[in-house]
């Protein structure tokens, strides 16, 4: 445990040169390289080549988070343009109660330009459909890491899901040095994105189109999906020397019994596309551990801390986990577990349910570097120098790996 908090992240870094980085995905999704890590061995192909690397049987994982226009804009009558990002919901703390709300809602943000705001109410009108909406915004106090805002607006037949998909602009991430495009509407969300609330895409996603699906069905793997909302974290950088001075962000994640119950069907083994999901399935099992010590747990106690992979000893296997799950939700009478999860996964980390990963290339220094070198058993460098000497794109719109440990 103590060597995994005193990892230093500077034995994370790599050369990135700005134009490695994709500023634009490819026309064709699914014609982006892969990276095909096998055991130490390094291959490459095209990304519609995929399912025929993978186990015919196997369980394979989505996360079906769709990013929200969580940008707003105002301008104060000084002329100061001030920006609200959206983080999640404060009231209704619930997503889908938040996009349904009618009138007014509060929100966890992050404010741009703030100190030219802290009073006074902004507001900006804008036509929704047939007529014309006036949204406010009032700064209520500071949090922790983040600001309350309440949003309201003057027409009650609005929902805030109209609201944002008018005048939000989506939030791409902030290494693409560039404005929002149009595009970036279709190119930034995965094809099977279904549950508003991720400030930011699950990106190993959006290289999937409806024809490597198909081929999937067709080689005989099964799909299934879950969700994860990935919050604006998961760009925050790793500021301190050693990892243990880094916190988590919290994310909130949705997992339907009958996907449970596929993996006890799949021996708790499952192949995950992208980080989210892996954290998702990862924090399952501890989630599994704490309803087998408290029946009666609830789901919001349920959340899985930073540290707690590192400090639980147990010989529980995943699968009976996993069997404590399912039947803690037949008890509460309960088709979908919902929870937070804050883990951290680093070298030292010993995964418990994911055995192949699909994702993108990850930036220098990060706690997704982190993940997947805890994935590969430390040999991320191998993996990254093969990427970077074979002009291999990388980032949110860049090229993907598929890892075998």
């Amino acid at each position: 445990m103590n060597d995994t908090k005193h990892i230093h992240i500077r034995d994370y870094d790599y050369p990135l040169p700005d134009e490695r980085i994709a500023k634009f995905p490819l026309s064709q999704r699914d014609h982006s390289k892969l990276l095909v890590y096998r055991h130490g061995d390094i291959s490459e192909d095209t990304f519609f080549n995929l399912p025929t690397y993978l186990p015919q049987g196997a369980l394979m994982i989505f996360n079906n988070t769709k990013v929200i226009q969580a940008r707003l804009h105002f301008r104060k009558q000084t002329g100061a343009l001030i920006e609200v990002f959206l983080l999640e919901p404060a009231s209704p703390a619930d997503y889908e109660q938040m996009f349904q709300t009618h009138h007014s809602c509060q929100w966890h943000c992050l404010v741009g330009n703030l100190k030219k705001w802290k009073n006074g109410t902004l507001s900006r009108t804008f036509p929704v459909g047939e007529n014309n909406v006036t949204l406010s915004a009032e700064y209520i106090e500071e949090e922790r890491t983040s600001h309350r805002i309440r949003l309201s607006w003057d027409n009650q037949n609005v929902s805030f899901a109209e609201i944002l998909d008018a005048v939000g602009e989506l939030p791409i991430p902030p290494y693409l040095n560039r404005d929002t495009q149009e595009s970036d509407k279709t190119t930034y969300q995965t094809v099977y994105s279904k549950i508003k609330g991720s400030v930011a895409a699950p990106t190993a996603g959006l290289h999937f189109t409806e024809a490597v699906l198909a081929d999937i069905d067709r080689h005989g793997i099964e799909r299934d999906e879950l969700t994860l909302h990935v919050g604006a974290g998961t760009f925050k950088p790793v500021k301190s020397e050693e990892i243990e001075g880094h916190e988590m962000h919290t994310e909130f994640i949705a997992v339907h019994r009958d996907t449970i119950q596929r993996l006890i069907a799949h021996n708790a083994e499952a192949i995950a596309v992208g980080t989210t999901s892996v954290r998702t399935l990862e924090s399952l099992y501890f989630m599994g551990l704490k309803a087998m010590a408290n029946p009666d747990i609830s789901e919001e106690d349920m959340h899985v801390n930073q540290w707690e992979p590192y400090e639980t000893q147990t010989d529980v296997t995943p699968l009976e986990s996993l069997k404590a799950l399912d039947s803690y939700l037949e008890r509460h009478n309960r088709s979908t577990l919902h929870s937070s999860t804050q883990i951290i996964i680093a070298p030292g980390y010993d995964y418990k349910i994911v055995k192949m990963l699909v994702t993108n290339f990850h930036q220098p220094q990060s706690t997704l570097l982190l993940l997947v070198s805890a994935f590969v058993k430390g040999d991320w460098r191998h993996i990254y120098d093969y990427a970077l000497d074979h002009d291999f794109r990388f980032l949110s719109y860049g090229d993907s790996n598929l890892l075998i440990p």
